[in-house]
């Protein structure tokens, strides 16, 4: 008799067949994120059933020590409605059972729930405590939302699967225009100091962001930052225009040894930090003033004119504060052409690009989400919190406007870099404009 496939492994497979599709890698992984709010929550009431039964599908009751009474029958459709959209569930039937069955996850009645946002967080921290991920359940859907230990290593491990196929996936359909690289320490492992975990996230040439990978490092070393981009690009990512960074110089030396050809944003938010942490606190308002009237409101054309105007901009500022405070504005002096790299690009992408300090917001919520937690139990946990913040925020975060003469500049970059473009990618097209919130 052929074996049926329960809906978690029919929506499994469905992801499957998303990856393996020819799609717009950045539309197939927005399809990947609501299915697996799907899966997380059909995990999550499959699981419900074998605890309550006392066997998996297809297992004879007298094989299994505490088999209860009953026997699946089929599933009727129920659909929650979530902060990332209306999910269609298939929740089990039971029948022959001498006490009735009741998911403790979504209740008899409930329609309405916030459970994947706090299953994504909590339930990823493997090591946790059952307690943990019921406290986050119950401050969700209410004192009676309990999961037991059973369940919620079920769930664990059926979401730690799809991280464990986000680090592995392959990347060749993936197109940047943009790449930005940082990394934010955290305790991971018993006996050692906070460690980094290093991530890269784009923009693809449609305009959309994309969130490409992360993996620890025992420092943000050269080693470990090129490692990092060679394992990238083994998985098919090619190299961007531009690459945005902070100034540490492992990160620096990786991008020229393996990034070639691709220029470099210097983040304007760190370079400001640099420089006011030169400046006397009394000081620090006005200079962060004329600081940003460096690179706000220029009306030179994108380009050379541009670059102009901001290194004109950068001598005044050098006049007038140099004598005071000659620290901060060899600070600022010190590499100055990478911190107006992006005025080369599209004006409508200047304030998008000059920093990263979108992902270091990201990077916020998730070490506040740590404070809660201590040391992780291993890597494997630190990993997946931080991949499950990323992949919740990043279906939220903005993209960048796409038109015919913003895709004709970033051609001609393009050009300028790495010779003439294949016929097929000189097509001039509008994209569609990215306006999502960040």
């Amino acid at each position: 008799m052929t074996t049926r496939v329960s809906p978690s492994e029919r929506i499994r497979a469905e992801i499957d067949d998303l990856f393996a599709s020819e799609g717009d890698l950045a539309d197939v992984l927005e399809q990947v994120a609501r299915l697996g709010a799907r899966m997380l929550l059909q995990t999550a009431l499959e699981a419900e059933i074998t605890e309550h039964l006392g066997r998996n599908r297809y297992e004879r009751r007298a094989r299994a020590r505490e088999a209860r009474a009953g026997q699946r029958n089929g599933y009727g459709k129920l659909t929650i409605k979530t902060t990332a959209g209306p999910v269609t569930l298939e929740r089990p039937k039971l029948r022959g059972t001498t006490e009735a069955f009741a998911s403790r996850l979504l209740g008899a009645g409930v329609t309405k729930t916030n459970a994947l946002e706090s299953l994504v967080i909590a339930g990823f921290v493997r090591g946790l405590s059952v307690r943990d991920v019921e406290a986050t359940l119950a401050e969700a859907l209410g004192p009676e939302a309990r999961v037991s230990k059973s369940t919620a290593s079920r769930i664990c491990a059926a979401i730690k699967d799809e991280f464990d196929r986000f680090k592995i996936r392959d990347l060749s359909g993936v197109e940047l225009e943009y790449l930005f690289l940082d990394g934010s320490h955290f305790k991971m492992h018993q006996g050692a100091d906070a460690e980094p975990v290093l991530v890269a996230w784009g923009i693809d040439t449609a305009g959309k962001p994309v969130l490409l990978g992360l993996e620890p490092g025992n420092s943000e070393s050269t080693d470990a930052w090129s490692d990092f981009l060679r394992g990238l690009a083994a998985r098919g990512l090619r190299p961007p225009l531009l690459v945005i960074t902070d100034g540490g110089p492992g990160l620096l030396a990786a991008v020229e040894m393996v990034l070639h050809g691709t220029l470099r944003q210097r983040c304007v938010i760190h370079r400001a930090r640099n420089i006011l942490a030169k400046v006397p606190q009394h000081a620090q308002g006005d200079v962060k003033r004329d600081y940003w009237e460096i690179f706000d409101g220029i009306d030179a054309a994108p380009g050379e004119a541009a670059v102009a105007e901001a290194t004109r901009r950068a001598k005044a500022f050098s006049v007038k504060w140099g004598k005071l405070f000659p620290s901060a504005v060899a600070c600022l002096n010190d590499g100055f052409e990478a911190l107006t790299t992006h005025l080369r690009f599209p004006r409508e992408h200047w304030r998008r690009i000059r920093h990263t300090n979108f992902i270091e917001r990201t990077f916020g919520e998730t070490r506040r989400r740590v404070k809660v937690i201590g040391r992780f139990p291993g890597e494997d946990s630190c990993l997946s919190l931080v991949w499950a913040v990323l992949d919740r925020a990043s279906r939220g975060w903005r993209g960048v406007q796409m038109n015919p003469r913003v895709v004709r500049r970033l051609q001609d970059l393009r050009r300028s870099l790495h010779g003439p473009l294949p016929p097929d990618s000189q097509k001039e097209v509008m994209p569609e404009t990215v306006t999502a919130a960040a």
